[in-house]
C-alpha cells in the first residue's frame, strides 16, 4: 500500500483480506454476511482505479505461400467443423496436408483449439494452418504447440538453422532420404548443442535408410543421458543384425532360451545390470509384471530373430509349437518378446508364423500389403463379430481394398441378417477404412456405410480439384458431433 493511502483505502483492503480468508477456509467455518455481494463490490473497486496501459500494435500476419483449399473442400470443412461427419476431420486434414493446401483463415482458430486437445492432428495443423496459424500461435500460449510442428518446408538449410523442432526434423528427414550420410554428419555436428527432446526426435529419423554405416553414431547414442534417446538408438541397432548390440543381445538371448534333451528351457535373467540397461533393457517393469518376466521379454525382443533357428533348430513355426508345449508361463513371456522382435526387426517369416498361432495387429502390419489383406480376410471369414475382431481390425491401416474389403462387406451383410445389433462398430470401422472408391459396392450392404464412403469419396475428389478462390465460407463452432 502506498504512503498516500487513505483510511478508506486501508479499510477496504482489510475488508478484502477478510473476504479472501473466508472464501479459502469456507463459510461454514467463518460465516461472512453478504460475502458474494461484498466481493463483487470489492472487485469493481480494485479495478476502477487502474489506468489503461499504452498498447503496441501487433505485427501484421505474414503473407501466405501455400494455396488455399478449393472452394468445395472449404465448404465441406466448414460443415465438418459444425458437426457433420466430424470423425472424418483427421482424414480431411491429412489429405489436405499431403497436397500442401491450407485452410481458410476463419477456420484456423477453431482448428488450433482442436489441436490443443487432440495431439494426433498437430503435425497436420503445422501445414494446413499456414503462416496465419504460426502468427496466432505466438499470441496465444494455448496454441504454442504449433510452433514445434513442421510447416512442411522439406529440404531447407535455413530451416535447419532457424526453424522449429518440427521444421528441423522435416529438413533432416528430407536430407536423409536424399543422402543418408550427409544427414548423419549434419546431426553429428550439432548433437552436443541439441536439447534432449530434440535429440530423441532427430535420431528417430534414422529409421529411413538405416545401414551399418549408422552403427558408430547410434552406438555412441546408447550413452546419452536421456532414456528416450537411448531407447531410440537401441531400437534402431536391433534392426541391424550385424551390429554390436545385436551380438550382445544374441549372447544374452541364448542364455535365456535353450534346447536341452529335445525340450525348450527358459531361464530369465537373474538381474538387469548396467550393460543391459545401456542396450535398451528397462529395469523397472510395468505394474502387474514381474521383474524377471519383464527383463526376459526385452532380451528376447532385442535378440536377432535369425539366431533362433540355428540355436534351437527348426523353423519359426516349429519353434513356436515347442515353446507352447514345453515352456508354460515363461513361454508366454518369450512369445511377447518375439512379437516385439518381429515389430522391431520387420521379419516376414516370423510374422507369418506368429499370425498363424495368434493374430496380433502389430504383427500382421509387418506383412506386405497383399499378404496382409489375405490373412486378415481369412480371419474375418472365420471369426464372429466381437470385441476381439474389432480390436484386430482397428490396428489394420486403410485403405482396405481387394479381398479384405470384400470380406468386411460380406461379414457386415451376413451379421446384419442374424445379429443386426452387433454390426455398429464394424460398420464404423469399415466406413473409415474401406477405400472410398468402393462406395457403390456398399449400397446393397448398409445405407449408412455407403453414405460415409460416398462422403469420403467426394471429400478426396474436392481436395484434388484446382485451388483458388477467396477465403469465403463461414466456420461456426460445433454444437454437436455426429
Amino acid at each position: 500500500m502506498s504512503h498516500g493511502a487513505t483510511a478508506g483505502d486501508r479499510a477496504a483492503d482489510a475488508d478484502w483480506a477478510e473476504l479472501v480468508s473466508a472464501a479459502l477456509v469456507g463459510t461454514d467455518r467463518r460465516p461472512v454476511p453478504g460475502l458474494l455481494g461484498r466481493a463483487a463490490v470489492g472487485v469493481v473497486r480494485r479495478r476502477a482505479g487502474q489506468r489503461p496501459h499504452r498498447g503496441e500494435p501487433l505485427p501484421a500476419a505474414p503473407a501466405e505461400e501455400r494455396p488455399l483449399a478449393p472452394p468445395a473442400a472449404r465448404a465441406r470443412l466448414a460443415r465438418m467443423i459444425g458437426g457433420e461427419r466430424s470423425r472424418l476431420l483427421h482424414e480431411w486434414l491429412e489429405a489436405a496436408a499431403a497436397r500442401g493446401l491450407r485452410v481458410p483463415a476463419e477456420a484456423v482458430p477453431w482448428l488450433l483449439d482442436h489441436g490443443a486437445k487432440d495431439r494426433s492432428v498437430r503435425p497436420l495443423l503445422g501445414v494446413v494452418t499456414g503462416a496465419r496459424g504460426r502468427w496466432l500461435a505466438r499470441l496465444n500460449p494455448d496454441w504454442s504447440y504449433l510452433l514445434r510442428e513442421a510447416a512442411g518446408a522439406g529440404l531447407s538449410p535455413r530451416m535447419w538453422e532457424l526453424g522449429t523442432t518440427g521444421d528441423r526434423r522435416a529438413h533432416l528427414a528430407a536430407l536423409r532420404a536424399a543422402d543418408p550420410a550427409a544427414a548423419r554428419e549434419l546431426l553429428a555436428r550439432s548433437w552436443a548443442r541439441e536439447t534432449p527432446e530434440d535429440r530423441a526426435a532427430f535420431i528417430a529419423v534414422f529409421a529411413d535408410g538405416l545401414s551399418p554405416d549408422d552403427e558408430p553414431f547410434l552406438e555412441a547414442a546408447l550413452d546419452d543421458r536421456r532414456r528416450e534417446v537411448r531407447q531410440q538408438a537401441a531400437d534402431l541397432l536391433t534392426r541391424l543384425p550385424g551390429s554390436r548390440l545385436a551380438a550382445r543381445m544374441a549372447e544374452r538371448g541364448r542364455r535365456c532360451l535353450a534346447r536341452r534333451d529335445g525340450h525348450l528351457v527358459v531361464e530369465p535373467p537373474a538381474e538387469c545390470d548396467a550393460a543391459m540397461e545401456r542396450d535398451g533393457v528397462r529395469a523397472r517393469p510395468p505394474r502387474g509384471t514381474g521383474e524377471r518376466s519383464w527383463w526376459l521379454q526385452q532380451v528376447i525382443a532385442r535378440t536377432p530373430l535369425g539366431v533362433w533357428e540355428a540355436h534351437l533348430g527348426g523353423t519359426p513355426a516349429e519353434i513356436l509349437e515347442r515353446l507352447g508345449r514345453d515352456a508354460g508361463d515363461r513361454g508366454r513371456d518369450v512369445g511377447r518378446g518375439l512379437v516385439r522382435a518381429v515389430v522391431l526387426q520387420r521379419d516376414q517369416a516370423w510374422a507369418r508364423a506368429l499370425v498363424k498361432r495368434e493374430p496380433v495387429a502389430d504383427v500382421i502390419a509387418v506383412l506386405e500389403p497383399a499378404e496382409r489383406a489375405r490373412e486378415v480376410a481369412a480371419i474375418i471369414r472365420a471369426a464372429q463379430v466381437d470385441g476381439g475382431l474389432i480390436m484386430l481390425l482397428g490396428g489394420i491401416p486403410g485403405p482396405w481394398t481387394g479381398p479384405l474389403a470384400a470380406a468386411v462387406l460380406e461379414k457386415i451383410r451376413h451379421t446384419s441378417g442374424v445379429q443386426p445389433w452387433n454390426t455398429g462398430e464394424l460398420c464404423r470401422l469399415a466406413g473409415e477404412r474401406i477405400d472410398p472408391a468402393l462406395h457403390e459396392h456398399a449400397r446393397d450392404v448398409d445405407d449408412d456405410l455407403a453414405a460415409v464412403l460416398r462422403f469420403r469419396f467426394d471429400m478426396h475428389r474436392e481436395l484434388a480439384r484446382p485451388t483458388g478462390g477467396d477465403e469465403g465460407g463461414t466456420v461456426e463452432r460445433p454444437t454437436a458431433a455426429r
